[in-house]
């Protein structure tokens, strides 16, 4: 049983990166699968696929590297809201990542979105993470 199903995901695809993988497999959840939308759509991850294996299904997710130099795109992941302690914001004090060089990752009432797009929509709610 995992406690924090996306510090889970981030971590895979973290230890995929230092291992210099091109694919990683994660187990499925509504949850995860946008978060994994709003990667692609952002650059972050070269592409994805959903499959419906076993009770909950997979969830493979394609890396994305420099073609020359081999530097992946995602330098950084950081899990922000956590299960014990949740990080609300509201639509005023919405975080910046790197002065808006990287992406933060909100869960709002409005579905899974960035920092930016929550920005657009004036909508606030829980920060999952920051990618950069």
């Amino acid at each position: 049983m995992n406690t924090d199903p996306i510090a889970d995901y981030l971590t895979r695809v973290r230890n995929a990166i230092k291992a210099n993988h091109r694919i990683v497999e994660i187990p499925a959840s509504n949850l995860k699968k946008d978060i994994t939308k709003v990667l692609f759509d952002k650059g972050y991850i070269l592409n994805y696929k959903f499959e419906d294996e076993g009770p909950q299904g997979v969830i493979k997710v394609a890396l994305k590297y420099h073609p020359l130099t081999k530097i992946p795109a995602i330098r950084e992941l950081k899990r922000v809201s956590k299960p014990g302690l949740r990080q609300y914001r509201d639509s005023k004090n919405l975080p910046k990542v790197i002065n808006g060089l990287g992406i933060a990752i909100m869960s709002t009432s409005k579905g899974v979105m960035t920092d930016k797009e929550a920005r657009k929509e004036n909508v606030g709610g829980e920060v999952l993470c920051y990618v950069s």
